[in-house]
Protein backbone atom coordinates (compact mmCIF):
# COMPACT_ATOMS: atom_id res chain seq x y z
CA UNK A 1 0.00 0.00 0.00
CA UNK A 2 1.16 3.49 -0.17
CA UNK A 3 1.90 4.97 2.68
CA UNK A 4 2.61 9.05 2.53
CA UNK A 5 4.64 10.83 4.75
CA UNK A 6 4.39 14.72 4.94
CA UNK A 7 6.38 15.72 7.63
CA UNK A 8 10.39 14.39 7.68
CA UNK A 9 10.85 11.30 10.08
CA UNK A 10 13.82 9.42 10.93
CA UNK A 11 15.35 7.12 7.83
CA UNK A 12 15.05 4.04 9.76
CA UNK A 13 10.82 4.18 9.67
CA UNK A 14 10.46 4.72 6.13
CA UNK A 15 13.09 1.62 5.91
CA UNK A 16 10.85 -0.53 7.79
CA UNK A 17 7.77 0.37 5.80
CA UNK A 18 9.63 -0.13 2.59
CA UNK A 19 11.12 -3.71 3.93
CA UNK A 20 7.51 -4.95 4.25
CA UNK A 21 6.81 -4.14 1.03
CA UNK A 22 4.82 -0.88 0.92
CA UNK A 23 5.42 2.74 -0.99
CA UNK A 24 6.37 5.12 0.76
CA UNK A 25 6.02 8.45 -0.75
CA UNK A 26 7.74 11.36 0.70
CA UNK A 27 5.75 15.04 0.28
CA UNK A 28 7.58 17.48 2.65
CA UNK A 29 5.88 20.53 0.87
CA UNK A 30 2.67 19.41 -0.16
CA UNK A 31 0.06 21.41 0.84
CA UNK A 32 -3.73 22.79 -0.40
CA UNK A 33 -5.14 20.23 -3.29
CA UNK A 34 -1.68 19.04 -3.81
CA UNK A 35 -1.61 17.58 -0.88
CA UNK A 36 -5.58 16.21 -1.07
CA UNK A 37 -4.45 14.81 -4.42
CA UNK A 38 -0.82 13.07 -2.86
CA UNK A 39 -3.69 11.45 -0.07
CA UNK A 40 -6.41 10.55 -2.28
CA UNK A 41 -5.02 6.82 -2.62
CA UNK A 42 -2.57 6.36 0.26
CA UNK A 43 -3.54 3.68 2.61
CA UNK A 44 -1.21 5.79 5.68
CA UNK A 45 -0.32 8.97 6.26
CA UNK A 46 2.79 10.32 8.31
CA UNK A 47 2.67 13.22 9.66
CA UNK A 48 4.52 15.88 12.76
CA UNK A 49 3.26 18.94 13.77
CA UNK A 50 3.36 20.49 10.54
CA UNK A 51 0.74 18.60 8.44
CA UNK A 52 -2.84 20.11 8.93
CA UNK A 53 -4.93 17.14 8.86
CA UNK A 54 -7.99 18.25 8.59
CA UNK A 55 -11.93 16.55 7.68
CA UNK A 56 -11.67 18.04 4.27
CA UNK A 57 -8.38 15.61 4.22
CA UNK A 58 -10.34 12.52 5.19
CA UNK A 59 -12.95 13.44 2.92
CA UNK A 60 -10.20 13.52 -0.35
CA UNK A 61 -8.54 10.18 0.90
CA UNK A 62 -10.55 7.65 0.64
CA UNK A 63 -8.42 4.42 0.82
CA UNK A 64 -6.64 6.12 4.20
CA UNK A 65 -6.43 3.42 6.88
CA UNK A 66 -4.39 5.22 9.34
CA UNK A 67 -2.75 8.29 10.31
CA UNK A 68 0.48 8.17 12.52
CA UNK A 69 1.94 11.20 13.80
CA UNK A 70 5.81 11.00 14.92
CA UNK A 71 5.62 12.32 17.92
CA UNK A 72 3.03 12.91 21.13
CA UNK A 73 0.80 15.91 20.11
CA UNK A 74 -2.37 15.37 18.00
CA UNK A 75 -3.51 18.65 17.82
CA UNK A 76 -2.92 19.05 14.64
CA UNK A 77 -5.44 16.01 13.41
CA UNK A 78 -9.27 16.33 13.42
CA UNK A 79 -9.52 13.03 15.13
CA UNK A 80 -13.39 13.60 15.58
CA UNK A 81 -12.98 13.15 11.48
CA UNK A 82 -11.23 10.65 11.64
CA UNK A 83 -13.26 8.75 13.49
CA UNK A 84 -16.41 9.26 11.26
CA UNK A 85 -14.26 8.09 8.25
CA UNK A 86 -12.87 4.59 9.90
CA UNK A 87 -9.24 5.91 9.94
CA UNK A 88 -7.51 5.35 13.23
CA UNK A 89 -5.12 7.89 14.47
CA UNK A 90 -2.13 6.81 16.67
CA UNK A 91 0.79 8.50 18.23
CA UNK A 92 4.26 7.24 19.66
CA UNK A 93 4.35 8.81 23.10
CA UNK A 94 7.39 6.87 24.33
CA UNK A 95 9.62 7.39 21.92
CA UNK A 96 10.13 10.47 22.56
CA UNK A 97 9.28 10.79 26.65
CA UNK A 98 12.87 10.75 27.65
CA UNK A 99 14.16 13.55 25.29
CA UNK A 100 11.62 16.12 25.92
CA UNK A 101 11.94 15.65 29.53
CA UNK A 102 15.53 16.14 29.31
CA UNK A 103 14.83 19.13 28.01
CA UNK A 104 12.46 20.49 30.26
CA UNK A 105 15.05 20.23 32.82
CA UNK A 106 17.57 22.05 30.79
CA UNK A 107 15.20 24.59 29.87
CA UNK A 108 14.78 25.06 34.17
CA UNK A 109 18.39 25.58 34.33
CA UNK A 110 18.65 27.68 31.77
CA UNK A 111 15.97 29.96 33.27
CA UNK A 112 17.31 29.60 36.31
CA UNK A 113 20.73 30.41 35.73
CA UNK A 114 20.55 32.94 32.67
CA UNK A 115 22.67 30.68 30.87
CA UNK A 116 21.81 31.70 27.28
CA UNK A 117 21.82 35.59 28.18
CA UNK A 118 25.19 35.29 29.57
CA UNK A 119 26.56 33.10 26.89
CA UNK A 120 25.79 35.41 24.42
CA UNK A 121 26.99 38.25 25.66
CA UNK A 122 30.13 37.00 26.19
CA UNK A 123 30.35 36.14 22.78
CA UNK A 124 29.55 39.58 22.25
CA UNK A 125 33.07 40.62 24.65
CA UNK A 126 31.41 41.53 27.60
CA UNK A 127 32.33 39.80 31.05
CA UNK A 128 28.52 40.40 33.04
CA UNK A 129 29.64 38.39 36.10
CA UNK A 130 28.11 40.44 38.57
CA UNK A 131 24.70 40.84 36.39
CA UNK A 132 23.68 37.77 36.98
CA UNK A 133 21.99 36.04 40.18
CA UNK A 134 20.82 32.77 39.90
CA UNK A 135 18.50 30.74 41.42
CA UNK A 136 19.01 27.08 42.81
CA UNK A 137 16.63 24.42 41.90
CA UNK A 138 17.58 22.47 45.26
CA UNK A 139 15.02 23.46 48.10
CA UNK A 140 12.77 25.00 45.53
CA UNK A 141 9.27 23.70 44.93
CA UNK A 142 8.53 22.43 41.20
CA UNK A 143 4.99 23.06 39.98
CA UNK A 144 3.65 20.32 37.56
CA UNK A 145 0.69 20.44 35.24
CA UNK A 146 0.20 17.32 33.95
CA UNK A 147 1.40 14.10 35.43
CA UNK A 148 1.71 11.94 32.44
CA UNK A 149 4.24 10.05 30.95
CA UNK A 150 7.02 13.23 30.58
CA UNK A 151 5.37 14.91 33.63
CA UNK A 152 6.66 11.62 35.27
CA UNK A 153 10.05 11.50 34.01
CA UNK A 154 10.51 15.23 34.63
CA UNK A 155 9.26 14.95 38.47
CA UNK A 156 11.84 11.55 38.82
CA UNK A 157 14.63 14.18 37.68
CA UNK A 158 14.00 17.27 39.50
CA UNK A 159 12.95 15.29 42.38
CA UNK A 160 16.09 13.86 42.91
CA UNK A 161 17.99 17.29 42.58
CA UNK A 162 15.66 17.95 45.67
CA UNK A 163 13.24 19.76 44.78
CA UNK A 164 9.63 19.33 46.45
CA UNK A 165 6.83 18.49 44.18
CA UNK A 166 3.25 19.57 43.79
CA UNK A 167 1.34 18.40 40.91
CA UNK A 168 -1.68 19.13 39.16
CA UNK A 169 -3.38 16.55 37.13
CA UNK A 170 -7.36 15.54 37.85
CA UNK A 171 -6.29 12.16 35.78
CA UNK A 172 -3.73 10.42 38.07
CA UNK A 173 -4.07 8.70 41.48
CA UNK A 174 -2.77 9.63 44.37
CA UNK A 175 -1.28 6.35 44.36
CA UNK A 176 1.23 6.74 41.40
CA UNK A 177 1.57 10.40 42.49
CA UNK A 178 2.91 9.37 45.43
CA UNK A 179 5.51 6.61 44.55
CA UNK A 180 6.55 9.73 42.32
CA UNK A 181 7.15 11.61 45.74
CA UNK A 182 4.35 14.48 44.35
CA UNK A 183 1.52 15.75 46.45
CA UNK A 184 -1.70 16.59 44.26
CA UNK A 185 -3.30 19.58 44.66
CA UNK A 186 -5.36 21.69 42.95
CA UNK A 187 -3.51 24.40 40.10
CA UNK A 188 -4.32 27.11 42.59
CA UNK A 189 -2.63 25.58 44.91
CA UNK A 190 0.10 24.24 42.65
CA UNK A 191 0.70 28.12 41.35
CA UNK A 192 0.76 29.75 45.17
CA UNK A 193 3.94 27.19 46.17
CA UNK A 194 5.91 26.87 43.20
CA UNK A 195 8.67 28.43 42.26
CA UNK A 196 9.06 26.82 39.26
CA UNK A 197 6.17 25.76 36.91
CA UNK A 198 6.66 22.96 33.92
CA UNK A 199 3.62 22.12 32.13
CA UNK A 200 3.21 18.72 30.45
CA UNK A 201 -0.16 18.70 29.59
CA UNK A 202 -1.63 18.28 25.70
CA UNK A 203 -3.31 21.15 23.92
CA UNK A 204 -7.23 20.90 24.40
CA UNK A 205 -10.45 23.13 24.52
CA UNK A 206 -10.01 22.76 28.21
CA UNK A 207 -6.38 23.32 28.45
CA UNK A 208 -5.66 26.62 26.11
CA UNK A 209 -4.74 29.43 27.91
CA UNK A 210 -4.97 27.66 30.98
CA UNK A 211 -2.21 29.71 32.42
CA UNK A 212 -3.02 33.56 31.77
CA UNK A 213 -2.62 37.11 33.40
CA UNK A 214 -4.30 35.98 36.64
CA UNK A 215 -2.58 32.65 37.20
CA UNK A 216 1.11 33.56 36.13
CA UNK A 217 0.52 36.72 38.82
CA UNK A 218 -0.12 33.33 41.51
CA UNK A 219 3.28 32.35 40.82
CA UNK A 220 5.17 35.50 41.80
CA UNK A 221 8.62 35.73 41.56
CA UNK A 222 8.58 31.96 39.98
CA UNK A 223 9.64 30.70 36.91
CA UNK A 224 7.57 29.26 33.67
CA UNK A 225 8.78 26.25 31.79
CA UNK A 226 6.36 24.76 28.79
CA UNK A 227 8.21 22.45 26.35
CA UNK A 228 4.64 20.50 25.96
CA UNK A 229 2.27 22.43 23.29
CA UNK A 230 2.01 25.83 22.50
CA UNK A 231 -1.07 27.65 23.69
CA UNK A 232 -1.69 26.04 26.89
CA UNK A 233 0.12 29.54 27.91
CA UNK A 234 -1.02 32.82 27.07
CA UNK A 235 2.08 34.20 25.41
CA UNK A 236 1.28 37.86 25.36
CA UNK A 237 0.69 37.67 29.20
CA UNK A 238 3.84 35.84 30.01
CA UNK A 239 6.09 38.20 28.35
CA UNK A 240 4.22 41.34 30.40
CA UNK A 241 4.41 39.39 33.33
CA UNK A 242 8.26 38.78 33.41
CA UNK A 243 8.69 42.28 31.99
CA UNK A 244 6.98 44.08 34.93
CA UNK A 245 8.65 41.40 37.31
CA UNK A 246 5.70 39.63 38.11
CA UNK A 247 8.20 36.51 37.23
CA UNK A 248 11.47 36.17 37.27
CA UNK A 249 11.68 34.41 33.99
CA UNK A 250 10.33 31.88 31.77
CA UNK A 251 11.34 29.02 29.29
CA UNK A 252 9.74 28.24 26.46
CA UNK A 253 10.22 25.26 23.75
CA UNK A 254 6.61 25.40 21.61
CA UNK A 255 4.35 28.35 20.76
CA UNK A 256 0.95 29.22 19.97
CA UNK A 257 2.02 29.61 16.52
CA UNK A 258 5.40 27.82 14.94
CA UNK A 259 7.21 29.16 13.53
CA UNK A 260 7.26 32.06 15.93
CA UNK A 261 6.40 35.51 14.69
CA UNK A 262 9.31 37.36 14.61
CA UNK A 263 7.24 40.58 16.22
CA UNK A 264 5.90 38.46 19.44
CA UNK A 265 6.97 40.09 22.71
CA UNK A 266 8.68 36.95 24.15
CA UNK A 267 11.38 37.64 21.89
CA UNK A 268 11.47 40.94 23.56
CA UNK A 269 11.71 40.02 26.87
CA UNK A 270 16.06 39.33 28.00
CA UNK A 271 14.76 37.02 30.96
CA UNK A 272 12.59 35.05 28.28
CA UNK A 273 14.47 31.80 27.03
CA UNK A 274 13.48 30.03 23.72
CA UNK A 275 13.90 27.53 21.43
CA UNK A 276 12.48 26.31 18.58
CA UNK A 277 11.09 23.60 19.27
CA UNK A 278 13.58 21.17 20.26
CA UNK A 279 12.30 19.25 23.01
CA UNK A 280 12.46 15.80 20.21
CA UNK A 281 15.03 16.66 18.64
CA UNK A 282 17.88 14.09 19.72
CA UNK A 283 19.23 11.25 17.63
CA UNK A 284 17.70 8.31 19.80
CA UNK A 285 13.76 9.91 19.85
CA UNK A 286 13.63 10.51 16.41
CA UNK A 287 14.34 6.95 15.60
CA UNK A 288 12.23 5.76 18.20
CA UNK A 289 9.03 7.69 16.81
CA UNK A 290 9.89 6.90 13.42
CA UNK A 291 9.92 3.10 13.66
CA UNK A 292 7.36 3.20 16.41
CA UNK A 293 5.10 4.64 13.95
CA UNK A 294 6.02 2.54 11.40
CA UNK A 295 5.39 -1.16 13.34
CA UNK A 296 1.63 0.56 14.01
CA UNK A 297 0.80 1.41 10.12
CA UNK A 298 1.91 -2.06 9.67
CA UNK A 299 -0.46 -3.43 12.29
CA UNK A 300 -3.25 -1.47 10.67
CA UNK A 301 -2.74 -2.70 7.13
CA UNK A 302 -2.71 -6.22 8.87
CA UNK A 303 -5.84 -5.41 10.84
CA UNK A 304 -3.92 -6.25 14.47
CA UNK A 305 -4.33 -3.44 16.91
CA UNK A 306 -2.65 -0.52 17.00
CA UNK A 307 -0.94 -0.06 20.39
CA UNK A 308 -0.97 3.87 20.96
CA UNK A 309 -4.44 4.23 18.77
CA UNK A 310 -6.32 7.17 20.22
CA UNK A 311 -9.58 6.89 18.51
CA UNK A 312 -9.98 3.00 18.66
CA UNK A 313 -9.60 0.01 20.81
CA UNK A 314 -6.11 -0.98 21.44
CA UNK A 315 -4.49 -3.85 23.82
CA UNK A 316 -1.46 -4.78 25.32
CA UNK A 317 0.90 -6.35 22.49
CA UNK A 318 1.21 -10.13 24.75
CA UNK A 319 -2.74 -9.79 24.99
CA UNK A 320 -3.85 -10.01 21.49
CA UNK A 321 -2.89 -13.64 20.58
CA UNK A 322 -5.66 -14.46 23.45
CA UNK A 323 -8.38 -12.65 22.23
CA UNK A 324 -7.43 -12.23 17.95
CA UNK A 325 -9.77 -15.64 17.21
CA UNK A 326 -12.61 -14.36 19.44
CA UNK A 327 -12.38 -10.31 17.04
CA UNK A 328 -13.58 -12.86 14.03
CA UNK A 329 -16.21 -14.83 15.85
CA UNK A 330 -17.69 -11.60 17.26
CA UNK A 331 -18.25 -10.18 13.80
CA UNK A 332 -19.37 -13.27 12.59
CA UNK A 333 -22.10 -13.36 15.19
CA UNK A 334 -22.98 -9.57 14.98
CA UNK A 335 -23.47 -10.16 11.13
CA UNK A 336 -25.42 -13.95 11.59
CA UNK A 337 -27.77 -11.94 14.48
CA UNK A 338 -28.34 -8.88 12.01
CA UNK A 339 -29.49 -10.72 9.28
CA UNK A 340 -31.92 -12.79 11.10
CA UNK A 341 -33.72 -9.77 13.19
CA UNK A 342 -36.91 -8.81 11.23
CA UNK A 343 -36.77 -5.05 12.22
CA UNK A 344 -34.85 -1.78 13.27
CA UNK A 345 -32.08 -2.06 15.31
CA UNK A 346 -32.60 -0.96 18.91
CA UNK A 347 -29.65 -2.47 20.64
CA UNK A 348 -26.17 -4.67 20.53
CA UNK A 349 -25.50 -6.47 23.44
CA UNK A 350 -22.10 -8.31 23.61
CA UNK A 351 -22.04 -11.28 26.57
CA UNK A 352 -18.48 -12.58 27.37
CA UNK A 353 -18.39 -15.63 29.51
CA UNK A 354 -15.60 -18.24 30.81
CA UNK A 355 -11.90 -17.20 30.41
CA UNK A 356 -12.21 -14.32 27.77
CA UNK A 357 -14.44 -12.27 29.96
CA UNK A 358 -10.83 -11.84 32.26
CA UNK A 359 -9.25 -10.06 29.07
CA UNK A 360 -9.46 -6.41 27.90
CA UNK A 361 -12.30 -7.02 24.98
CA UNK A 362 -12.70 -3.39 23.33
CA UNK A 363 -11.56 -4.46 20.12
CA UNK A 364 -13.80 -7.23 20.31
CA UNK A 365 -17.16 -5.58 20.95
CA UNK A 366 -15.82 -3.04 18.32
CA UNK A 367 -16.01 -6.28 15.69
CA UNK A 368 -19.34 -7.33 17.29
CA UNK A 369 -20.31 -3.99 16.05
CA UNK A 370 -18.94 -3.75 12.79
CA UNK A 371 -20.32 -7.44 11.75
CA UNK A 372 -23.85 -6.04 13.51
CA UNK A 373 -23.85 -2.70 11.06
CA UNK A 374 -22.16 -3.91 7.88
CA UNK A 375 -24.70 -5.89 6.28
CA UNK A 376 -27.09 -3.00 6.36
CA UNK A 377 -24.36 -1.11 4.13
CA UNK A 378 -23.12 1.19 6.56
CA UNK A 379 -19.72 2.02 5.59
CA UNK A 380 -18.03 0.97 9.10
CA UNK A 381 -15.28 -0.70 11.00
CA UNK A 382 -13.60 -1.31 14.37
CA UNK A 383 -12.87 2.52 14.43
CA UNK A 384 -16.04 4.20 13.70
CA UNK A 385 -18.74 1.26 15.00
CA UNK A 386 -19.43 2.52 18.02
CA UNK A 387 -19.36 6.17 16.97
CA UNK A 388 -21.72 4.93 14.51
CA UNK A 389 -24.27 3.06 17.09
CA UNK A 390 -24.08 6.66 19.00
CA UNK A 391 -25.28 8.47 16.53
CA UNK A 392 -27.84 6.02 15.63
CA UNK A 393 -29.21 5.93 18.71
CA UNK A 394 -28.28 2.09 18.99
CA UNK A 395 -27.78 1.53 22.76
CA UNK A 396 -24.56 -0.91 23.14
CA UNK A 397 -23.97 -3.01 26.47
CA UNK A 398 -21.33 -5.18 27.37
CA UNK A 399 -21.43 -8.47 30.23
CA UNK A 400 -18.65 -10.45 31.50
CA UNK A 401 -19.15 -13.83 33.65
CA UNK A 402 -16.67 -15.49 34.48
CA UNK A 403 -18.13 -18.90 34.74
CA UNK A 404 -19.25 -20.15 31.49
CA UNK A 405 -21.64 -24.01 31.46
CA UNK A 406 -20.08 -25.76 28.86
CA UNK A 407 -17.25 -23.96 27.19
CA UNK A 408 -14.11 -22.74 28.04
CA UNK A 409 -14.81 -18.98 26.59
CA UNK A 410 -18.04 -18.15 24.89
CA UNK A 411 -18.98 -14.73 23.02
CA UNK A 412 -22.51 -14.35 22.73
CA UNK A 413 -24.06 -11.37 20.25
CA UNK A 414 -27.74 -10.30 20.78
CA UNK A 415 -29.21 -7.59 18.18
CA UNK A 416 -32.09 -6.22 20.31
CA UNK A 417 -35.49 -4.91 17.74
CA UNK A 418 -38.25 -2.96 18.47
CA UNK A 419 -40.60 -6.23 19.02
CA UNK A 420 -37.85 -9.44 19.14
CA UNK A 421 -34.06 -9.78 19.31
CA UNK A 422 -31.48 -12.84 18.18
CA UNK A 423 -28.50 -14.06 19.76
CA UNK A 424 -25.50 -15.78 18.52
CA UNK A 425 -23.13 -17.40 20.36
CA UNK A 426 -19.24 -18.52 19.25
CA UNK A 427 -16.83 -20.40 20.28
CA UNK A 428 -13.35 -22.31 19.86
CA UNK A 429 -12.70 -25.76 19.56
CA UNK A 430 -9.78 -27.00 20.06
CA UNK A 431 -7.72 -23.68 20.29
CA UNK A 432 -8.19 -22.68 17.46
CA UNK A 433 -11.51 -23.96 15.71
CA UNK A 434 -14.34 -21.47 15.30
CA UNK A 435 -17.77 -22.55 15.86
CA UNK A 436 -21.29 -21.11 16.10
CA UNK A 437 -22.89 -22.92 18.73
CA UNK A 438 -26.50 -21.38 19.20
CA UNK A 439 -28.46 -19.08 17.14
CA UNK A 440 -31.37 -17.68 19.25
CA UNK A 441 -31.49 -20.39 21.96
CA UNK A 442 -30.74 -23.21 19.37
CA UNK A 443 -27.82 -25.29 19.96
CA UNK A 444 -26.01 -25.93 16.95
CA UNK A 445 -22.26 -26.18 15.68
CA UNK A 446 -21.77 -24.43 12.87
CA UNK A 447 -18.87 -23.79 10.62
CA UNK A 448 -18.60 -19.70 10.71
CA UNK A 449 -17.90 -18.45 6.75
CA UNK A 450 -18.78 -18.46 3.32
CA UNK A 451 -22.58 -18.64 2.44
CA UNK A 452 -25.31 -19.91 4.69
CA UNK A 453 -29.13 -20.32 5.00
CA UNK A 454 -30.72 -20.45 8.25
CA UNK A 455 -34.14 -22.32 7.99
CA UNK A 456 -36.90 -22.38 10.59
CA UNK A 457 -39.62 -24.99 10.38
CA UNK A 458 -42.07 -26.80 12.29
CA UNK A 459 -40.42 -29.94 13.88
CA UNK A 460 -42.31 -32.57 11.69
CA UNK A 461 -40.78 -35.32 9.40
CA UNK A 462 -40.25 -34.66 5.55
CA UNK A 463 -39.25 -30.89 6.15
CA UNK A 464 -35.36 -31.27 6.23
CA UNK A 465 -35.65 -33.81 2.98
CA UNK A 466 -37.85 -31.16 1.60
CA UNK A 467 -35.44 -28.01 1.63
CA UNK A 468 -32.87 -30.23 0.56
CA UNK A 469 -34.76 -31.71 -2.80
CA UNK A 470 -35.33 -27.97 -3.51
CA UNK A 471 -31.99 -26.56 -2.94
CA UNK A 472 -30.63 -29.91 -4.71
CA UNK A 473 -33.14 -29.05 -8.00
CA UNK A 474 -31.90 -25.25 -7.80
CA UNK A 475 -28.47 -26.71 -8.26
CA UNK A 476 -26.96 -25.41 -4.40
CA UNK A 477 -25.06 -28.00 -3.08
CA UNK A 478 -24.79 -28.32 0.66
CA UNK A 479 -21.56 -28.45 2.22
CA UNK A 480 -22.84 -28.96 6.01
CA UNK A 481 -25.83 -28.87 7.79
CA UNK A 482 -26.91 -28.83 11.80
CA UNK A 483 -30.25 -29.20 12.88
CA UNK A 484 -31.79 -28.17 16.63
CA UNK A 485 -35.29 -28.33 17.83
CA UNK A 486 -37.25 -26.70 20.60
CA UNK A 487 -39.68 -30.06 21.49
CA UNK A 488 -40.98 -33.11 19.85
CA UNK A 489 -43.09 -31.53 17.18
CA UNK A 490 -41.97 -27.86 18.33
CA UNK A 491 -40.15 -25.77 15.76
CA UNK A 492 -36.74 -26.19 14.38
CA UNK A 493 -33.67 -24.25 13.07
CA UNK A 494 -31.33 -25.77 10.88
CA UNK A 495 -28.01 -24.15 9.55
CA UNK A 496 -27.01 -25.00 6.29
CA UNK A 497 -23.35 -24.21 4.68
CA UNK A 498 -24.19 -23.83 0.96
CA UNK A 499 -21.84 -22.99 -2.02
CA UNK A 500 -24.26 -21.14 -4.01
CA UNK A 501 -26.90 -18.26 -2.89
CA UNK A 502 -30.50 -19.85 -2.93
CA UNK A 503 -32.40 -17.69 -6.01
CA UNK A 504 -35.81 -16.80 -5.03
CA UNK A 505 -37.99 -18.88 -6.72
CA UNK A 506 -36.26 -21.72 -4.60
CA UNK A 507 -37.22 -19.68 -1.81
CA UNK A 508 -40.73 -19.47 -2.37
CA UNK A 509 -41.11 -22.90 -3.21
CA UNK A 510 -40.19 -23.92 0.23
CA UNK A 511 -42.12 -20.97 1.76
CA UNK A 512 -45.17 -22.56 -0.27
CA UNK A 513 -45.18 -25.58 2.38
CA UNK A 514 -47.07 -24.89 5.75
CA UNK A 515 -44.33 -26.73 7.54
CA UNK A 516 -41.33 -23.95 6.95
CA UNK A 517 -41.63 -20.70 9.17
CA UNK A 518 -38.73 -18.76 7.13
CA UNK A 519 -35.70 -18.91 4.77
CA UNK A 520 -32.79 -16.37 5.57
CA UNK A 521 -29.71 -16.45 2.97
CA UNK A 522 -26.54 -14.97 4.87
CA UNK A 523 -23.25 -14.31 3.34
CA UNK A 524 -20.34 -13.92 5.94
CA UNK A 525 -17.53 -13.57 3.21
CA UNK A 526 -18.95 -10.17 2.24
CA UNK A 527 -22.41 -8.21 2.68
CA UNK A 528 -25.47 -10.25 1.82
CA UNK A 529 -28.89 -11.17 3.57
CA UNK A 530 -32.06 -11.92 1.82
CA UNK A 531 -34.96 -12.89 4.14
CA UNK A 532 -38.24 -14.72 3.13
CA UNK A 533 -41.27 -15.68 5.15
Amino acid sequence: MKVLVTDPIAEAGLDRLREAGHEVVTGYELEGDALFDAVADAGALVVRSGTDVSRELFEAAEDLVIVGRAGIGVDNIDIDAATDHGVVVANAPEGNVRAAAEHTVAMAFAAARSIPQAHARLKDGEWAKGDYLGTELNGTTLGIVGLGRVGQEVAKRLGSLGMDLVAYDPYISEERADQLGAELADLDEVLSRATFLTIHTPLTPETENLIGEAELAELEDGYVINCARGGIVDEAALAAAVEDGVLAGAALDTFAEEPLDPDSPLLDVDEVVVTPHLGASTGAAQEHVATSIADQVLAAFAGEPVMNALNAPSMDESAFPRVEPYIDIAETAGKIAVQLLDGRIEGVEVTYEGDIADEDIDLVTASALKGVFEPLEWQVNSVNAPRIAEDRGIEVSETKRRQSDDFQSLVTVTVVGSEDSVSVCGTLFAGDDPRIVRVDGYRVDAIPGGKMVVARNTDEPGVIGLIGSVMGDAGINIAGMYNARETIGGEALTVYNVDEEVPEDARAKLLADDRVIDITYIELNGIGNSRSR
